[in-house]
C-alpha cells in the first residue's frame, strides 16, 4: 500500500488522532492540538470522536498488521474479520467483529491513532495497523491496553464503569446515586470512573465552574437540582467538544472558536483569572489532581471551605 498525496487533509480530528500527509514517506501532519484531561489521557469526548472517525472501516474485512510485533496474534485474530461497529464508553474504545470478538483500546497517558490515507509503510513502533482496502490505514502507538476480549469481557469491562454523558443509554438516576452515596468531594467523585466515565480534569474544573459548583463540596451534599445542572452542563459541554475536537468553554463566536487557543477559551481551569468575573481562580488538589475554581461562581462558603 503506497502513493503520495499532493494536498494535506485539513480535517480536525479528536485527540489521540492526527491525520497523516504523506509524500514518500508517512509523514503526519499534526492537524488538531490535544486536549487531554491534564495528565496526558484523552478525556471521553475524544474517544467518542475517534469512534466517529473510524466508522470508515465498519462493514469491511480487517487489515491487521502489528509491526511492532507486541499484538501480532491479535492482529492475526482480526484479520480478514469483518468489523461490525466502533463505540466508545468513557475512555475505552471498542471495536466489534463478527464472530463475538472485540478489540478494546485504552490510549493512556501516550497512545496516538494516526490516520493515513493514503496509506503508507508503517513505522516499527506501531503496535497495530488497521486498514480498509488500498485507501486509508489507521496506525495504533504506545497504547495502555490494546488486546482482544470477548463480549462477556467487555461487558464486565463496561460493568465496572459509571454510565457515560455522551452515550444514549446514559442513566443519569444511576449517576445521581452514585455521586449521593460517594464518601468525599464532588470533585473527586467526577475523575472516578465508577461513578460517571469519561470525565477528566479539563472537563470536571470547567463543567463544575459552569454549574456553579465548588469541587470541594461534599459529594453527598449536591441537591437535586444541582445536580441536574451539572448532568445537563456536562453533556452540553462534551457533545459540543466531539464535534471541535478539543475542550472549550468560553462563549464565542463561531469564527474565534475555530481559531483561538485552548488556553484561552477556558474558564477557570489553569487560568489565573476568572473569564466571567475576573477573580483570581482558587487552586488546590482535589481528588489527586490540580483543581481550579472561582471563589466568586462557586463560592467556597457553600463548600464547606475556610
Amino acid at each position: 500500500m503506497g502513493g503520495d498525496m499532493s494536498s494535506k487533509l485539513s480535517s480536525k480530528l479528536p485527540d489521540g488522532v492526527r491525520d497523516a500527509a504523506l509524500t514518500k514517506r508517512p509523514r503526519p501532519t499534526w492537524a488538531s492540538r490535544c486536549s487531554t484531561d491534564g495528565n496526558g489521557v484523552p478525556e471521553g469526548h475524544s474517544l467518542h470522536r475517534l469512534a466517529r472517525d473510524q466508522q470508515e472501516l465498519v462493514g469491511q474485512p480487517a487489515q491487521a498488521i502489528s509491526p511492532q510485533g507486541r499484538f501480532t496474534t491479535g492482529a492475526a485474530e482480526l484479520d480478514g474479520r469483518c468489523l461490525h461497529s466502533v463505540e466508545a464508553y468513557g475512555k475505552h474504545l471498542r471495536h466489534h467483529y463478527e464472530g463475538g470478538r472485540n478489540l478494546h483500546v485504552h490510549l493512556g497517558m501516550q497512545g496516538k491513532w494516526l490516520r493515513l490515507r493514503p496509506a503508507g509503510p508503517a513505522r516499527p513502533q506501531v503496535r497495530l495497523r488497521l486498514g480498509a482496502a488500498a485507501t486509508v490505514a489507521w496506525d495504533l502507538i504506545a497504547p495502555t491496553r490494546c488486546e482482544m476480549l470477548d463480549d462477556l469481557q467487555w461487558a464486565e469491562l463496561v460493568g465496572r464503569l459509571g454510565p457515560d454523558p455522551l452515550r444514549p443509554d446514559a442513566d443519569r438516576d444511576e449517576v445521581w446515586r452514585n455521586i449521593q452515596s460517594y464518601g468525599g468531594p464532588v470533585g473527586a467523585a467526577l475523575l472516578d470512573q465508577s461513578v460517571v466515565a469519561g470525565i477528566g480534569n479539563v472537563l470536571r474544573a470547567e463543567t463544575l465552574f459552569l454549574a456553579g459548583i465548588h469541587p470541594a463540596r461534599p459529594a453527598a451534599g449536591l441537591t437535586s437540582s444541582e445536580f441536574d445542572r451539572w448532568w445537563d452542563v456536562a453533556r452540553r459541554v462534551m457533545q459540543r467538544a466531539v464535534e471541535d475536537g478539543r475542550i472549550l468553554t468560553a462563549d464565542l463566536d463561531d469564527d474565534t472558536r475555530a481559531k483561538v487557543a485552548e488556553n484561552e477559551a477556558r474558564m477557570v481551569y489553569r487560568q489565573d483569572l476568572c473569564r466571567s468575573c475576573g477573580a483570581a481562580v482558587d487552586a488546590s488538589v482535589i481528588g489527586g489532581r490540580d483543581a481550579f475554581a472561582c471563589p466568586n461562581c462557586q463560592p467556597a462558603a457553600r463548600a464547606g471551605v475556610s
